[in-house]
């Protein structure tokens, strides 16, 4: 499948797109938030739950399924999609983010990264080609090369070496075998320095891939640089193929990475929110332990038309957080995800519509003061 066939621009207003994504598992419309499911499930929800409420892309991850259940069990029994009865199309992460979020259990050198696994301790090799075999067997729709990304405070001189590198392990990506239809993504570094952001994109565009990803952003840096580099770098990625912000999740984040003429976006946020009691809406966030919900008979937001919003009140829902009561978590996890993904098709709509500076300005607005 080459890019061209792959990959279309529907309607663009200003730097925001609408475009559809062809993959071996079905279409998919963009812009559109992916649900992360780490291990192979997107925590407390039914995949059919997922398809009720317009999921279009699972994410998974290479590191910790390589270490639980493993690649070869999975790849045995029917790959990625069959072994988690997901049949729509499905990303996987290399195990990049891993090398920063696990920093303090791993060395890392020009070959690749040994980690210490966070399962039982044991040594973990993890190169570019060893991340890849393990994406090529899970069968993903979409791999994503293996990268380093640096801390967002790292000295300039290791940022560049982290492009460096990131530059070096795509290559050898790109040299190892995919999955029959299995679509490959370049990552740009950089952190927020603006230069090494536009070396690490005209790198990872010379060695040529399906889409390309904004990496290391969403990290811990101050959130106007974040919004400054993701517009300069996303600027810089070719027209002609998807652009993915790896990591964000919150409504205002999306919208302004949409902006920004951003794709793709995915982020643990909307389940890791619902299992500690809190609700997404248009009009900002809700802590559903708070007790003035206790006697409230509205749906969490009134303009959902998801099924938790659709049958049950704040009241029950907060009653179901107060008792810690497990259908409280999966009730707030299924809302969390069909607001973010009801956000993500207006935003499509308003694009297509040609009023999306509008749309983004109400949208904002709402979110900021709470009100309509």
């Amino acid at each position: 499948m080459s890019v061209p066939d792959a990959f279309t621009v529907d309607a663009t207003d200003g730097a925001a797109r609408a475009c559809t994504l062809q993959t071996a598992h079905g279409p998919v419309q963009t812009p559109v938030f992916m649900p992360v499911g780490t291990l192979g499930t997107v925590k407390g929800v039914d995949p059919r739950e997922l398809t009720e409420i317009g999921t279009q892309m699972l994410l998974g991850n290479t590191y910790h399924l390589h270490l639980r259940p493993g690649e070869e069990l999975i790849s045995e029994l029917g790959g990625l999609h069959r072994f988690m009865g997901w049949d729509g199309p499905i990303l996987t992460d290399s195990g990049g983010f891993q090398v920063f979020s696990l920093a303090h259990t791993r060395s890392i050198d020009d070959d690749g990264v040994t980690f210490r696994s966070v399962y039982d301790g044991s040594a973990v090799r993890m190169r570019p080609e060893d991340a890849m075999r393990v994406q090529e067997l899970l069968g993903s729709d979409i791999a994503m090369c293996f990268d380093e990304v640096p801390k967002p405070d790292a000295p300039l001189a290791e940022l560049a070496r982290a492009v460096e590198r990131t530059t070096r392990w795509a290559e050898r990506c790109q040299a190892s075998p995919a999955a029959p239809g299995q679509l490959r993504f370049g990552i740009v570094q950089g952190g927020v320095d603006e230069a090494l952001r536009a070396k690490s994109a005209a790198d990872i565009q010379a060695i040529g891939f399906d889409g390309y990803a904004i990496g290391g952003l969403a990290v811990g840096e101050d959130r106007d640089d974040m919004f400054r580099v993701t517009q300069s770098t996303a600027q810089l990625l070719p027209v002609s193929h998807p652009r993915y912000f790896m990591g964000i999740g919150d409504p205002e984040g999306i919208l302004r990475v949409i902006a920004a003429g951003v794709d793709m976006f995915d982020c643990v946020l909307p389940t890791r929110l619902g299992r500690t009691g809190a609700a997404m809406t248009s009009r900002g966030r809700l802590n559903m332990r708070n007790a003035t919900f206790a006697r409230d008979p509205r749906p969490l937001d009134e303009d959902c038309g998801c099924s938790t919003c659709q049958r049950f009140s704040r009241a029950y829902i907060r009653h179901l957080v107060a008792q810690k009561e497990l259908l409280g978590m999966r009730l707030l996890s299924v809302h969390n995800m069909a607001f973010l993904l009801a956000l993500t098709r207006s935003a499509r709509e308003a694009i297509v519509e040609q009023r999306f500076d509008a749309f983004l300005a109400d949208a904002l607005q709402r979110l900021k003061t709470g009100t309509d």
